[in-house]
């Protein structure tokens, strides 16, 4: 029987973190900094309104798309070689986008950046697996890695918003260059390498399939928030789900596949998969509604909503690092069960928020859901890419973060096409003097409606401004009442389904029984065996 190593991480470790914290950052800023940079871009590019959506979401495709692919080839080439390459490919690829002098240029740029943030994720997490051996050490370490997604997220429209109020649209890719630059530099000195002793070749087909099938299905739910259920997207994610399972059929059937489909009989593993993805699904709930309410309803700057959203980010990160010392008294399903339950109460706090004198309980509530659920990512991910053996992290930090990708998607889908419904249909009771062609443009966003109001006389854009208000928080309303029924579902769910995983005292003793058993091959009396950990 093999033992488990945890040995402490040495300084250089710690430093190393701290690189793939900034890294992981970067990552996530890019997908929200964008945002902010919008009407700059169509005032100078002037795209059209399809190529202003693909400007948006094409990085974001691209991540999901390949990811799984970027994890396989991350075990075989290196993770630290594939790291820093994407790192480079990154940071020249930002120059790319910020010197874009045309719609079609900045797509494909953005869409190979996403190529290139494939790579950090999966690669910084599996990374992560091989530099902490010690359990306790290692959930400290992902802390700080969800930490640094939280932070990009809050200081992107910060940063952005700084940058924009000086300089051109460009500049919001260029915020990745020190960091990249860092990273290239200290990337070989800090970070170990790591590949797959006996990995094969990629199987290029199998590569090829992960990506058709995943884009497909985040495409067509991406669809279906923006125009509804079509012919185009349930297409699509028939498309994505026939090429899904002939992919799995053939990694069944491989000599070494792209994961390891064994991985999926673990019981922990695939509950954490699920508890994982319906957490970004519940997290889609508020945060979709949140930043338009700030900006469009309480009529925030971008720059002000950003700083808004810092409270939030600053208790994700407190709710992340809670994780480690809480899970070595308690076990994993307590933890996970007590937290979705806060974030179920922050939730409903939200439904108690109106048109006019509501950004304090707005924040608060956000707090409070930020506290919920940052520790079931911590938790969950931990347990996800440790079910697996180590020449399979990276492949399955890819599954980790798809999860994260495909229940955003999910999320986004589902809770943005209900509240569009019920936002359109209290549309009804716009005022007869609009006219038709305002009315239609009012009824399509709370954005729409904002920008129509500015153009009817005062007190008919005033009238407007007030139904369109109400009805958007209305929809804000029901998305938050469904997502805390759905948290609460998800705490019962991994209650259950993760009761038998032990907490971190536990397990460490588990561990010490094993090895004493086995350095001493069972007999227990006059035997003084290493400590636990060593090797």
């Amino acid at each position: 029987m093999t033992t488990t190593n945890t040995s402490k991480a040495t300084p250089r470790e710690w430093v190393g973190l701290g690189v793939l914290a900034l890294a992981a950052l970067v990552y996530v800023m890019d997908l929200t900094v964008l945002h902010l940079a919008v009407p700059a871009i169509s005032r100078d590019l002037r795209p059209s309104s399809t190529q202003l959506l693909w400007i948006i979401d094409i990085y974001g495709f691209m991540v999901a798309g390949f990811l799984v692919t970027m994890g396989a080839v991350g075990d075989r080439v290196g993770r630290r070689k594939l790291l820093l390459v994407g790192a480079g490919a990154f940071g020249l690829i930002s120059i790319l986008s910020a010197v874009s002098v045309s719609p079609e240029m900045l797509i494909a740029s953005r869409a190979l950046l996403g190529i290139a943030g494939a790579t950090i994720a999966p690669s910084t997490l599996s990374l992560i697996f091989n530099m902490f051996r010690d359990p306790g050490e290692r959930a400290r370490a992902i802390a700080i890695w969800i930490s640094a997604f939280s932070a990009g997220s809050a200081i992107g429209p910060v940063v952005g918003g700084v940058l924009l109020e000086h300089f051109w649209w460009g500049s919001v890719f260029l915020i990745a260059l020190p960091v990249m630059g860092l990273l290239l530099v200290l990337g070989p000195i800090v970070l170990p390498e790591y590949r797959a002793p006996d990995a094969g070749r990629l199987d290029l087909p199998s590569a090829v399939m992960s990506l058709v099938a995943v884009l497909a299905v985040v495409f067509g739910l991406k669809q279906i928030a923006q125009d509804g259920v079509g012919a185009v997207s349930v297409a699509s994610i028939v498309v994505g789900v026939v090429v899904g399972s002939l992919w799995i059929r053939r990694q069944l059937r491989s000599a070494d596949p792209m994961i390891d489909l064994r991985l999926f009989r673990i019981p922990s593993f695939n509950a954490s998969l699920v508890v994982n993805f319906l957490t970004i699904f519940v997290a889609i709930g508020y945060f979709l509604f949140v930043a338009q309410y700030l900006q469009l309803v309480v009529g925030l700057s971008p720059l002000l909503a950003g700083l808004c959203s810092v409270p939030s980010a600053i208790g994700f990160i407190i709710g992340s690092n809670l994780a480690p010392p809480l899970v070595r008294r308690y076990r994993p399903a307590s933890v996970m069960g007590v937290s979705l339950a806060l974030a179920a109460v922050g939730l409903v706090l939200l439904t108690q928020v109106g048109v006019a004198n509501s950004l304090v309980v707005v924040i608060g509530a956000s707090v409070v859901i930020a506290l919920g659920l940052a520790p079931v990512l911590t938790l969950t991910t931990d347990l996800i890419v440790g079910s697996a053996p180590p020449e399979r992290a990276g492949a399955a930090s890819g599954i980790s973060e798809t999860a994260v990708e495909l229940g955003g998607a999910l999320g986004i889908s589902v809770l943005g096409s209900l509240g569009v419904a019920i936002y359109r249909s209290d549309l009804a009771r716009l005022p007869s003097a609009v006219p038709a062609e305002a009315a239609a443009t009012a009824r399509d966003t709370l954005g729409g409606a904002v920008k129509v109001a500015a153009l009817l006389p005062n007190s008919l854009g005033t009238a407007v401004l007030e139904v369109s208000r109400d009805a958007f928080v209305q929809a804000m309303h029901v998305a938050a009442s469904i997502s805390a029924v759905a948290a609460i579902a998800v705490a019962l769910f991994a209650l259950a389904a993760l009761r038998q995983v032990p907490s971190s005292a536990t397990d460490m003793a588990e561990q010490a029984k094993s090895k004493t058993e086995t350095d001493c091959f069972g007999r227990t009396r006059g035997c003084v065996p290493e400590a636990v950990g060593e090797t």
